[in-house]
């Protein structure tokens, strides 16, 4: 099955840290118990095992349900490399499936967000299929209906260069969206799978919000007034997501500090941001990332050093990504970590009600104007 190595492996890094960061501490946190959290991109999988035929371990699992999360969009199909795009999305689907059959008390398949509340109230992880690139469309926009009966909600267009559909954030032209881009975007409205323009370029972002009928989403991303490069979205992209009613998730990335060393402090920076544009209706959190805890750090290092280059020599890496970069934020990780960003938010002078908004309840609210109740 081909999860993301990217937001599976590297972003799943994370160490548990039992501490509260500098000042949380002294910051009456919101009570998250009861709420819904939903991790708009990230992934479920040990990153201390490479290549595990079963990502769901009882440490993964276990993990999962400590850090309070409800539903995770998982990246599946294909992102990259040599297999034939739509026939591995297929079957990256087909696999998920069997694993869901094999875990009825721990996960649950999400088709609508109901099925989000349900997985809340039955203390099960919520599973949404996402797919981060169109590639495995070929030239038929009648596949985005075999997939929507798959059970896929979730459809990012590009991943960052271009393709059939439009240009990602690394393509040179800046070209937008094609029509068959449109055409597969009035496709994915029909059946009422989000779409999303993360990692997408500036104009086919602009270009798929406004064609679009239904709202649209971004669902991990940062802000680029905030630090300027391509992974991240401008104030006019952000701005029409939200004016069109849609969804922005703010990544735990290094493409929220210049340095490429992000840290919880900038998090928060970019989420300060993103709801002065966008409105705290209309923002969220999408990490590219899970919460696995990492055992040897060094170990991991190599392993994401080689990543790091497999990535460049493909032609999918991103500015600001580097092997001296860890793909996650150095301080705000692990099974804590939305409990600590809760708490970072709540310091912040942020009230219950906006942090509950942006840790779940804006995505199940874009979620039923998209998919229904």
């Amino acid at each position: 099955m081909t999860i993301d190595r990217r937001a599976m492996l590297a972003g799943a890094a994370g160490m548990a840290a039992t501490s509260l960061l500098p000042g949380v501490a002294r910051a009456a946190a919101p009570d998250d118990r009861k709420w819904v959290i939903v991790n708009a991109l990230g992934g479920l999988a040990d990153p201390n095992i490479q290549d595990a035929a079963d990502p769901f371990s009882p440490r993964v699992l276990a993990e999962a349900h400590a850090s309070g999360v409800t539903a995770i969009n998982c990246t599946l199909g294909y992102v990259a490399g040599p297999a034939e795009p739509f026939e591995k999305s297929v079957a990256d689907v087909a696999e998920m499936d069997m694993l869901l059959r094999r875990y009825p008390r721990d996960l649950v398949k999400i088709l609508s967000a109901a099925d989000i509340r349900r997985a809340k109230a039955e203390k099960k992880i919520g599973i949404i299929y996402g797919f981060q690139n169109g590639a495995m469309m070929g030239k038929d926009a009648g596949r985005v209906d075999i997939f929507a009966n798959m059970g896929v909600r979730i459809f990012q267009l590009t991943y960052n260069p271009a393709n059939q559909l439009g240009d990602g954030s690394m393509a040179p032209g800046n070209r937008g969206l094609t029509p068959f881009g449109r055409e597969v975007i009035e496709r994915l409205n029909a059946q009422k799978m989000i779409v999303d323009l993360s990692h997408s370029g500036e104009k086919t972002c602009l270009e798929a919000a406004r064609a679009s009928k239904a709202p649209i989403s971004i669902n991990h991303t940062g802000c680029r007034a905030v630090t300027d490069l391509p992974r991240n979205k401008t104030d006019a992209e952000l701005r029409l997501v939200a004016e069109k009613g849609g969804f922005v998730g703010i990544y735990f990335m290094p493409f929220l500090n210049i340095s490429g060393h992000a840290r919880a402090e900038d998090v928060v920076a970019h989420i300060d941001h993103a709801v002065n544009i966008c409105g705290e209706d209309h923002v969220g959190i999408g990490t590219d990332g899970t919460v696995g805890q990492i055992d040897d750090l060094q170990a991991y290092e190599a392993v994401l050093a080689k990543e790091i280059a497999e990535r460049r020599a493909a032609g999918i890496s991103a500015a600001g990504e580097r092997p001296d970069t860890y793909p996650f934020v150095v301080d705000l990780r692990g099974p804590d970590q939305f409990r600590k960003l809760i708490g970072l938010l709540s310091a912040r002078g942020y009230s219950s009600g906006r942090i509950e908004k942006i840790m779940g309840l804006n995505f199940l609210r874009h979620a039923e104007g998209v998919w229904g109740g």
